[in-house]
């Protein structure tokens, strides 16, 4: 079993990108048990990008007589787990189309299905760092959602387990690792995805550098809110805080505190933005990388009797460098939170460092969604109800409420499913910002607002609200809700 830590990938790779471009340059480059394989590995906050890099496959013979597949175990339990687990491979054809099979069992697929995807696939043949000779290239970006990996603060939602199968049409022949993997996951390779992304010096906080991936300089202290460009790892708009927190340490200023002999830290807490700081205390489990054991192993963390926490070298690596503090917000109130952080040495006397406030507004409140009508005419539509439409032209109108009482309300929308998967979007709405940063949505929206909805044949409708708070844990958003009611409705 191969072990591989992704690397952070910086800016996004376009997947035209040679092996030499700088947006590979220092990708996890791993030679696997495939003659002349290596894998190229890297990965930010939405996607892994991948490579396998065919040095010894030097026939250019584009098309799908070469092929790959590349399975991933995605509750990660070494077991094959029908519909669930996947294997991606080509669509026959197109050898720059990638689409993905779920298992049923040991060597039993269901075929490519068909579904829309951000994960993609391009071939090439040319030279790498590994070779200068043309040889197969195959590059990925798979979505990390696809692959049921989240780089929340959650470790076991972090890696991946994956087999691979190279097929080169010259020699006609398979190569896969490990062996008979797409029969038995007990041996997968795995992909420890990297969370450690090199955030700019002039966008992270002076001490407290970010909040998950969200650096402190881009949290308005007014507001307690962040946002951040739309090319930012994770693109936020006058978002709340939520969810399991991490704040993470400026890393130069971790350095240098560390080699002025600061050992120990203290973190304050007030609620509100007056009134006096607190200790605050919070318990939580991180990982440091053991080369002898090629593996992350736990480690508890919590404040001691005077409530110090024990810094972490910066020298080490652990699953979230410079990790300063990790607590649940529903330990907090709704509102505004600030926090300040002190150093001190081993023998408890303080360290001096820059000054730093940061206020975070804590929303743990998901936004309220309900069904108040459906109606056909003037008649209402309860549960389970049967319409008979009068004519083609004829339906219905949903009186329903998506509001947000703090005003952190992100987007809502009111769909109607029906049949095999069949979706229609009735009336939807996002945040805009505005002169104030609050949107709480409505109650009793009309939907659509002129007309009615017309259902396109005779089924049973789920029609569905659906609300999602503009509240982050640093790493993506958090926090939906929804609310359903199912009507049949008869087609004259």
């Amino acid at each position: 079993m191969a072990t591989i830590n992704s690397k952070w990938a910086a800016t996004p790779i376009d997947l035209s990108n040679s092996l030499s471009h700088e947006s590979w340059s220092g990708a996890a480059d791993v030679q696997m048990t495939i003659p002349g394989g290596f894998l190229w590995v890297k990965n930010d906050a939405q996607f892994m990008y991948a490579a396998l890099d065919m040095v010894d496959d030097t026939t250019n013979n584009p098309g799908t007589g070469d092929y790959f597949w590349f399975t991933f175990d995605r509750n990660r339990n070494k077991a094959i787990s029908p519909n669930f687990d996947v294997n991606y491979g080509l669509y026959p054809g197109n050898p720059n189309k990638m689409g993905r099979q779920y298992y049923l069992g040991p060597g039993s697929w269901t075929g490519l299905i068909n579904e829309a995807s951000l994960s993609e696939c391009k071939q090439a043949f040319e030279a790498s760092p590994n070779s200068t000779t043309p040889h197969r290239i195959w590059k990925f970006k798979f979505k990390l959602t696809d692959l049921n990996v989240s780089l929340l603060p959650f470790w076991w939602m972090s890696y991946v387990n994956f087999g691979l199968r190279v097929h080169s049409s010259a020699p006609n022949k398979n190569w896969d690792t490990p062996n008979n993997f797409y029969t038995n996951f007990t041996h997968l390779h795995r992909i420890y995805f990297s969370r450690k992304p090199s955030i700019a010096p002039s966008l992270s906080g002076p001490v407290m550098g970010s909040v998950g991936l969200i650096p402190t300089t881009q949290i308005n202290s007014n507001t307690g809110k962040a946002t951040t460009a739309a090319g930012y790892y994770v693109h936020v708009t006058d978002a709340a805080f939520g969810g399991l927190l991490n704040i993470i340490g400026n890393r130069t200023t971790m350095q240098n505190l560390y080699g002025s002999g600061a050992r120990k830290y203290k973190m304050l807490h007030q609620k509100g933005k007056s009134g006096t700081f607190t200790e605050f205390e919070s318990s939580w489990r991180n990982y440091r990388w053991i080369a002898s054991q090629n593996k992350y192993v736990p480690l508890n963390y919590s404040p001691d009797s005077n409530n110090y926490y024990w810094m972490l070298n910066p020298s080490v690596d652990y699953s979230i460098d410079d990790l300063l503090l990790q607590f649940d917000s529903t330990a907090l109130d709704t509102g505004f939170h600030q926090f300040k952080i002190e150093f001190y040495n081993t023998a408890n006397v303080k360290i001096p460092t820059t000054a730093q406030t940061l206020t975070l507004y804590i929303d743990n409140n998901v936004p309220s969604v309900k069904i108040d009508a459906i109606k056909h005419g003037v008649s209402n539509v309860g549960a389970c109800g049967i319409v008979n439409l009068t004519n083609n032209t004829d339906g219905v109108k949903v009186i329903y409420d998506a509001f947000d009482i703090e005003g952190n309300l992100r987007a809502y929308n009111l769909t109607a499913q029906w049949g095999e998967g069949h979706t229609a979007v009735i009336d939807s709405k996002s945040y805009t910002p505005s002169p104030t940063d609050s949107w709480q949505g409505q109650n009793n929206i009309l939907a659509p607002s002129s007309g009615v909805w017309v259902p396109p044949v005779t089924c049973a409708y789920a029609f569905r609200v659906r609300a999602w708070a503009r509240t982050t844990n640093g790493y993506g958003w958090v926090g939906h809700n929804s609310a359903v009611r199912y009507v049949t409705m008869i087609k004259p």
